[in-house]
């Protein structure tokens, strides 16, 4: 493998400035990497920039992939096709390049049309929920994150992972659809359930529903994962 595809220092790229693609870049930056620009539409995007991964540039996609040795692609799931196709179509994908994105559904069969012109493609999801603040760097410290890639680049997923801070697991590619279920119904379920608890007791009066529904889900979560252990890994 080339020196280029090691995960050494690389110049990195992030297209989406939503709530993940600053943060993921902010975590790469702290390890070493150098942020070669992201792009942003919007003042929300623009003042999401500035708080999390200050001094990045703000550039156009094209522009980003040009110069970028690691793309990350931090956008909603329904747009990630149209995009890859599409900086497909136009050429700009590069042999050697390293094509991240963060979709929890998508394995890297989606990153084909970049990898069909030389990318390595990678699908790293972290497993957590973000608010777009600095806030999400020591949260990905106690996250996973589920790393899909062809044997040969599998490690770079990893070492990406973790130098993200988060603890990298490894998602076969057939077994994307059932892992995005399983943490969207998790998120899904516990928020649903969270804000009708808040709700409840808002009604009634009670001050700062937060922190008594806070303490009542951090314990039953901290039960709950202690009475299903992880099974223990075979030799």
């Amino acid at each position: 493998m080339s020196e280029r595809a090691k995960p050494g220092r690389l110049g990195v790229g992030i297209i989406g400035a939503g709530r993940v693609g600053p943060v993921l870049g902010a975590a790469l930056a702290g390890a070493g990497h150098a942020i070669v620009g992201i792009d942003a539409t919007g003042d929300d995007a623009v003042d999401r920039i500035e708080a999390v991964l200050p001094g990045a540039r703000v550039l156009d996609i094209p522009t980003i992939v040009e110069r970028s040795e690691l793309v990350i692609l931090a956008v909603p799931t329904d747009e990630l096709p149209g995009l890859v196709a599409g900086l497909a179509a136009t050429g700009a994908w590069q042999p050697g390049q390293i094509v991240v994105h963060t979709a929890a559904e998508h394995g890297t069969a989606v990153l084909r049309p970049a990898a069909e012109r030389g990318a390595i493609p990678i699908a790293l999801h972290p497993a957590m929920t973000f608010t777009g603040t600095s806030l999400d760097l020591t949260r990905l410290l106690e996250s996973t994150v589920a790393v899909t890639a062809a044997a040969p680049v599998l490690p770079i997923g990893q070492a990406l992972a973790v130098e993200m801070g988060a603890e990298p697991i490894v998602v076969d590619e057939a077994d994307r659809p059932a892992y995005a279920e399983a943490v969207a119904a998790a998120r899904d379920f516990a928020e649903g359930i969270v804000a009708q608890a808040l709700r409840q007791l808002h009604e009634i009066g009670v001050e700062r529903p937060s922190r008594v529904i806070g303490g009542v889900v951090r314990t039953a979560v901290e039960s709950a994962l202690a009475r299903y252990p992880d099974p223990p890994i075979e030799p």
